[in-house]
């Protein structure tokens, strides 16, 4: 019986021949991936890459209501006024 968040057996193989089979293979795949044209080449290893490295989720900032934007001011220490600055 399986839990959540663990892998069965027959998936636990699997990955196991997987990678073995990428291992095996893993010269040729380079030597195919050096065959490929530039832009073929950036392409694939992004493809590739969505095995290894974790996708980002793109986050949305939205505000309520546009028009009441309230600008942050930050006193960053003696002798510097944003207030002064901002009007060069």
């Amino acid at each position: 019986m399986s839990t959540s968040g663990t892998l069965n057996k027959t998936t636990l193989e699997l990955r196991e021949k997987f990678t073995l089979l990428i291992e095996n293979n893993f010269d040729k795949i380079q030597s195919d991936i050096d065959l490929l044209e530039p832009k073929d080449r950036i392409r694939i290893l992004l493809e590739l890459a969505k095995f290894v490295v974790p996708t980002l989720k793109a986050t949305e900032l939205t505000i309520g209501n546009e028009n009441k934007f309230n600008p942050v001011i930050i006193n960053l220490g003696t002798g510097i006024n944003p207030e002064l600055e901002a009007k060069y």
